[in-house]
């Protein structure tokens, strides 16, 4: 078949085409601009889902950080509660050293009261030449001594040496209302002078 294309004909399908490619131009236009906005939506993502991960990097670093310090002030709680238990176990140490010292005091005040009765003498045990104990009687202070490691026997009369150069030394003492307060037993009442010898 023979088909005649008129000059009509050829103008409108001139005007189709150049309709065509005016339309492909826009839609080229609208694909590239789409292109585009995808283009930047995807560095936008990619820059937000770097940020993202370097964000989430910090919170992990910081994360460790936390459970690094946490660690350490366990452990630090940890030592305070042991120390608090040896503090506690060294208070109640004292306590009870405590009350057995006000025990011995008490005792002491009652020999002292007892001592301080005309004519009643009491024994003053020196070690090294420091107070150590009263007590009641040579006897007793021989057999506190005893406990101590030091036998009866081992005992020598008192010599002219200081009390500092004697590892365990008795004095007797007796109250004496002339003096006002107490004196050694070997020595003789001043008389009428005040005070202690």
């Amino acid at each position: 078949m023979i088909r005649f294309v008129t000059a009509g004909r050829l103008r409108r399908l001139e005007q189709e085409a150049e309709q065509a490619r005016a339309c492909a131009r826009e839609v080229q236009g609208q694909a590239g601009a789409a292109w585009g906005r995808h283009v930047r939506e995807v560095w936008d993502l990619t820059a937000r889902a770097e940020t993202a991960e370097s964000d989430a990097g910090i919170l992990r670093d910081h994360v460790l950080e936390f459970e690094a310090a946490l660690k350490k002030a366990e452990a630090r709680a940890e030592m305070l509660r042991e120390y608090a238990d040896r503090q506690e176990a060294v208070l109640e140490r004292t306590d009870a050293d405590a009350t057995v010292l006000r025990e011995r005091v008490r005792l002491l005040e009652a020999e002292l009261a007892e001592a301080r009765q005309v004519g009643r003498s009491l024994v003053l045990l020196l070690h090294w030449g420091q107070p150590h104990s009263i007590h009641r009687s040579h006897e007793d202070a021989y057999a506190y001594v005893a406990t101590r490691g030091v036998p009866v026997h081992a005992w020598a009369p008192s010599d002219e040496r200081p009390a500092a150069q004697v590892l365990w030394r008795l004095v007797t003492f007796t109250r004496d209302e002339a003096v006002k307060g107490f004196r050694d037993a070997s020595a003789p009442s001043p008389g009428g002078r005040e005070g202690a010898a």
